[in-house]
């Protein structure tokens, strides 16, 4: 079941060409010609020159699909097929849906905030906090000879980039990752990436609302901005294990791979990074990391609580099957606020040693230009298991 789930989510990645241009410009410019001839020709010339917007936007469109072909192949290689010729797609035929192209979308968007230069700003006020936090807890091991043995885990590892920040320092790190569409994608820019600035990605090309400029809707950017292969390499301090040897991937839900007996008490630490509120019970996230997490181990999150299933919630009371996730049924869910959590996570064999709200706001997948600007207040705090 499982296989052919996820080789579904690889055909998606095929389907991203098409449904762009017909949904961000062909319907644009059925509505465009749709308005008085005169309008139309009068914004179709300078300074306006909205059709050769929508050329531009189309061009952008194609280069990003260019980037959903390359992590395609890939996703077919997994399954042992050399080519898309080979794909017997019959069973699939008009299976896709709106949310699952949505997902190849925001995964290829997704580079952005994790790949580029441009998304730094993002990673240092979402990944920084914790990656602070490993560093003062192991201040005590030594740069220089021998292996950092301390073992991490990264409880949602969506393209790689905290996985391998925490690898280039040395550490030896798991990355627990439930969606295919972003495991397929963080291989591919994990592992078949040539150089740094390979690919030419457009981020914001499908916005049309809250533009101050087309320049800034057009803006494109590099990825991947550090060529993960050479930069771990680089990384390697003589005497201690290679660094791809220091990072892997786990595929699955989290509370049902971490809680296994085999990963009891078998990490120093746990990272969650906008994590907490993607549970549909919270109490089982934090079960699963007591128990995959040594005695003394540290749990460092930070993150909102903009609760994944609170749209569900209606479904939870009716007690019926969630037909979007793996077809169990729906367990009801909880939406808390940070004090119930900090509360809730001391109950549980933690001690909470530090915690506090991000003042300075920190932004998901955003257009710096856009004229509307989402920013997180995010709960940082570090917790230690005491029992």
């Amino acid at each position: 079941m499982y296989a052919g789930l996820y080789f579904f989510d690889v055909l998606v990645f095929e389907h991203a060409r098409y449904v762009a241009h017909f949904n961000v410009t062909h319907r644009r410019r059925q509505n465009f010609y749709a308005l008085p001839s005169a309008e139309w020709q009068f914004l179709s010339a300078p300074p306006f020159n909205f059709l050769s917007t929508l050329e531009h936007v189309d061009d952008a469109i194609d280069a990003n699909a260019d980037i959903a072909a390359e992590i395609l192949k890939i996703g077919l290689e997994s399954f042992g097929l050399k080519d898309d010729s080979d794909v017997d797609r019959s069973h699939w035929h008009g299976q896709a849906q709106a949310s699952d192209l949505d997902k190849a979308r925001y995964t290829i968007r997704q580079f952005y905030r994790d790949w580029s230069s441009e998304g730094a700003a993002e990673r240092r006020t979402s990944y920084g906090p914790v990656l602070q936090d490993i560093a003062v807890a192991f201040a005590h091991l030594s740069d220089k000879g021998g292996n950092r043995d301390p073992r991490l885990a990264d409880t949602s590892t969506g393209l790689g980039r905290l996985v391998f920040e925490i690898c280039r320092q040395g550490y030896n790190v798991e990355g627990n990752e439930i969606s295919y569409h972003q495991l397929i994608a963080s291989k591919w820019i994990l592992n078949h990436s040539d150089k740094a600035e390979q690919y030419t990605l457009f981020p914001f090309a499908s916005d049309f609302s809250n533009v101050v400029s087309r320049a800034d809707q057009l803006k494109s950017v590099k990825i991947p901005d550090v060529h993960v292969a050479t930069a771990l390499a680089d990384s390697q301090v003589r005497g201690e294990k290679c660094p791809f040897e220091r990072m892997n991937m786990t595929a699955g839900d989290f509370t049902e791979l971490y809680s296994d007996p085999k990963n009891k008490e078998v990490f120093d630490a746990v990272v969650t990074v906008f994590f907490l509120d993607t549970a549909q019970n919270v109490i089982k996230y934090i079960q699963t990391v007591h128990h995959c997490l040594k005695l003394g181990g540290i749990w460092s999150n930070n993150g909102p609580l903009l609760w994944h299933w609170t749209s569900q919630a209606e479904k939870a009371a009716k007690n019926v099957y969630d037909e979007q996730s793996t077809g169990r049924m729906n367990q009801g869910s909880i939406e808390l606020s940070v004090e119930e959590v900090l509360k809730l996570v001391g109950s549980m064999g933690f001690e909470v040693d530090n915690q506090g709200i991000k003042d300075e706001g920190s932004a998901f997948i955003q257009n710096p230009n856009s004229m509307l600007q989402n920013l997180y207040r995010t709960s940082h705090w570090i917790a230690r298991k005491i029992a």
